[in-house]
């Protein structure tokens, strides 16, 4: 692809910042870039069936150590020139250097895709493990930023950890490196999945105190089975809240009754969220739609308002 045919795409491309910038509730939803050829129609059924949603953005995360890095560029390209909707990619510095970080920004540049989510990521194999940067890439997640930026161009996407990130020592550390993300050119932040509105509330507020004022998008997942809660843990770093925990373990035997809970839960937390303010909702979907469609649609008067 030409630099000139690239620069044109990029400008029909409109960015997560400007939708933002509209004033209207953003909602949006998460895909993971599968494995199999199963999993890949899985994965287009459901961005099928959510694309009639019209969602402000979708986004496709990029495996530990960059393992799924050519199925996210794929995804993201196809996202781009298929379908009518604006695609996020998420980016990681795990095992790579930064030569190869700005050619895969490149990559991103010559498919038309204007939206970059930045992320450190976490050790490939054991997510709980210990950090090692690539002896010729970048530190921090704050690095990654500003090496895109210099790049061209994009609008860039940070995490968000209501409860902290598992790596850090403290709330007020972990609030001090996302405030650093911010001011080193991010335009927003996703958080991760939490279930508390308190959690969100907490951190947009101690993010305020330090003078920062990027839009932070709550992430939200219903729980529909009850192995999710086991899995959010791990995924997110954080403990379940045990009050909620309790309310699932009473009707833990019941598969359909753990279905409505969390689907319940999900749409009492996005009000009280959208309430209190919140930019929009992230919906992280596993690459399933039925669950996220509910939510939304229990939601659709609370997200037209402005």
């Amino acid at each position: 692809m030409s630099l000139g045919r690239s620069s044109r795409m990029a400008a029909r491309v409109p960015t997560v910042r400007d939708l933002l910038a509209s004033g209207d509730r953003s909602f949006s939803f998460e895909f993971f870039p599968p494995k199999t050829d199963e999993g890949e129609r899985q994965l287009w059924r459901a961005i099928r069936e959510l694309e009639a949603l019209r969602p402000t953005f979708v986004s496709v995360t990029y495996g530990a150590g960059g393992s799924t890095r050519d199925r996210t560029v794929d995804i993201v390209e196809r996202l781009a020139h298929e379908t009518t909707l604006t695609p996020v990619a998420h980016f990681t510095a795990v095992n790579h250097s930064v030569r190869e970080l700005r050619h895969l920004i490149g990559r991103f540049a010559g498919a038309g895709v204007r939206n970059i989510l930045a992320v450190r990521g976490d050790p490939p194999g054991d997510p709980t493990g210990e950090w090692i940067k690539h002896p010729e890439g970048v530190e921090y997640a704050e690095d990654l930023v500003r090496l895109i930026r210099q790049a061209g161009e994009f609008c860039v996407g940070v995490a968000a950890f209501p409860y902290k990130h598992p790596r850090s020592p403290s709330i007020e550390s972990d609030t001090e490196y996302f405030v650093r993300k911010c001011r080193a050119g991010a335009d927003y932040a996703i958080t991760q999945m939490f279930f508390r509105a308190e959690d969100y509330l907490r951190l947009r507020d101690r993010v305020t105190a330090k003078g920062c004022d990027t839009p932070i998008i709550p992430g939200v997942m219903p729980v529909t089975h009850y192995s999710t809660i086991a899995r959010s843990e791990q995924l997110s770093g954080a403990p379940f809240p045990p009050e909620l925990a309790r309310r699932f373990e009473a009707v833990a035997h019941d598969p359909v009754a753990v279905r409505e809970l969390g689907i319940e839960h999900a749409v009492e937390m996005c009000r009280t969220l959208l309430d209190e303010g919140a930019p929009g909702i992230h919906f992280i979907t596993f690459n399933r739609s039925s669950a996220t469609r509910e939510v939304f649609q229990a939601l659709a008067p609370a997200m037209a308002g402005t």
